[in-house]
């Protein structure tokens, strides 16, 4: 079942991400796509590596993640992604067409994906609108992006104040 888990900052996603992880009871590869690029953002992996059962199998795919995606697909294992924003924003730092190629190679990999995939995200659309470009930019292909994978998703969760609200479930797609 492919899962896509959305929520605001410290909403409580990647824990519950994690129990769904955990629930499935087979073997979890955990893909994560943070770039320590500062001593803040080193802190914020450390506390994440530490709420993380060690005996699952971490890969850092900071750029590359539908390759790696691809690979896992059909490998018997959980493979939870903490998070796609994450990704996207290294993309667009890289170059906005980069992040365009980036979300419609994640797509068809993720239509395709055998197995069990869960996929944690920001939700970053219900702000106002941001003054910059590069800012604008990031929010669009994100709404973009969340849009097309909740399409394909069996099941879609809002994570909110540590509360998950199921907004899709496999009832719902006739599974």
């Amino acid at each position: 079942m492919r899962q896509l888990i959305l929520g605001g900052a410290r909403s409580g996603k990647s824990r519950l991400a994690q129990e769904r992880a955990t629930a499935i009871n087979k073997p979890v590869i955990y893909i994560a796509t943070a770039d320590a690029g500062d001593a803040e953002m080193q802190q914020r992996i450390a506390l994440h590596r530490s709420d993380r059962p060690a005996e699952w199998r971490v890969k850092e795919v900071p750029i590359d993640l539908p390759q790696a995606l691809s690979e896992l697909s059909g490998s018997g294992e959980t493979v939870l992604v903490d998070c796609l924003t994450l990704w996207l924003t290294n993309l667009l730092l890289k170059d906005l067409s980069v992040m365009q190629q980036g979300m419609q190679d994640m797509i068809a990999v993720v239509t395709a994906f055998k197995g069990d995939l869960i996929l944690v995200s920001n939700e970053v659309g219900w702000g106002i609108v941001p003054m910059g470009e590069l800012s604008r930019q990031f929010q669009d292909n994100t709404g973009r992006l969340h849009q097309e994978l909740a399409k394909i998703a069996e099941r879609v969760t809002l994570s909110v104040a540590g509360i998950p609200l199921d907004v899709k479930t496999e009832k719902q797609v006739g599974l």
